[in-house]
């Protein structure tokens, strides 16, 4: 049954807990072999079991961006791009423990909030990297109330402050509406052709060949840490798997660029599955340091509340 906007908070929380539960389930495997997960945990629900320069249930720099685009949306009343970027390098410049080649140097160069990433594309040649993916939860879950054509438009303006490829911006304009699908209580799979309508016409032909519903990652012409497999490899995993869990082991299982994977995985199966589907094993160690601000460490509780917020006030775009 449809939800109305009334109930977005409870499965908004799903959404951005999952993202940030599949950050930290992912970490200790990134860059590693397809089946190291299930070869480690054989026998069921795997833990956030730590490795690779990460804690137990500490998330990376995925969970920590979205973190910041979602307390500039509440303390701003909505999307200010150019809060967003200063929080963003603040946190870059901060030194943490994992960020993207592409995006350190859009945050950390002399280039201002409106110019960065776009001139970091014209120098470089490329720029459809996974990043503005993985922090796309907090987002997504804001903009839900506003509508298939408002939301995929913030995820686009959000996406180009460190990604100038617009298929970076597509791709988070269609994990942003699978999201809201789902937040409503719809089928994001079967959302996906109107959702692909909207994508801009130079991208649409590829978006609509991975995420058709016979691909599989062995489809995949490029490493997942790109934008076009990464979504693929979640709507994959949502489509092949009947559960919150199952669909996190899946993405983690892949290998490659587990964390992100895993992240935006965890952001549709918890929008569609609901908050109630994670393990409290997975979640009670949870950890989310936030460089650059204090020293400050968000646990579960205080990403629900945030989830909370974030779904119940109402979005705020700037004019175009």
């Amino acid at each position: 049954m449809p939800r109305c906007v009334h109930d977005l908070p409870r499965p908004a929380v799903g959404a951005v807990l999952g993202a940030a539960v599949g950050d930290a389930l992912g970490a200790p495997f990134e860059f590693g072999p397809p089946g190291a997960y299930r070869a480690r945990f054989p026998d069921g629900i795997g833990e956030l079991c730590g490795g690779g320069g990460w804690e137990p249930g500490e998330a990376t720099d995925d969970t920590q961006m979205a973190v910041l685009v979602g307390e500039s949306l509440l303390e701003r009343g909505g999307l200010d791009p150019q809060d967003l970027f200063s929080r963003f390098r603040r946190w870059a410049a901060a030194d943490p423990k994992d960020i993207g080649l592409q995006t350190e140097r859009v945050l950390l160069g002399p280039e201002p909030w409106d110019r960065a990433a776009a001139r970091d594309f014209r120098r470089e040649g490329r720029a459809a990297g996974n990043g503005s993916l993985m922090r796309a939860s907090t987002s997504a879950v804001h903009f839900a109330p506003a509508g298939r054509a408002a939301t995929m438009d913030a995820a686009r303006r959000i996406a180009a402050l460190t990604h100038g490829d617009p298929a970076a911006w597509e791709g988070t304009a269609l994990l942003h509406e699978l999201v809201r699908v789902a937040l409503l209580g719809g089928d994001p799979l079967a959302a996906l052709p109107e959702a692909l309508a909207e994508v801009a016409p130079a991208q649409r032909e590829r978006w609509a060949a991975v995420l058709a519903p016979d691909w599989s990652p062995v489809d995949a012409t490029e490493f997942n840490g790109a934008v076009w497999p990464c979504l693929a490899s979640a709507v994959w995993a949502l489509r092949t798997t009947r559960g919150f869990v199952d669909a996190l082991t899946a993405a983690v299982d892949l290998g490659g660029d587990t964390d992100t994977v895993a992240a935006v995985t965890g952001t549709l199966a918890g929008a569609v599955h609901g908050a109630g589907e994670i393990p409290s094993s997975w979640t009670d160690s949870l950890h989310v340091p936030l460089p650059g601000f204090g020293g400050r460490v968000l646990r579960a509780d205080e990403l629900r509340s945030l989830a909370t917020a974030l779904a119940s006030r109402s979005p705020a775009l700037p004019a175009p």
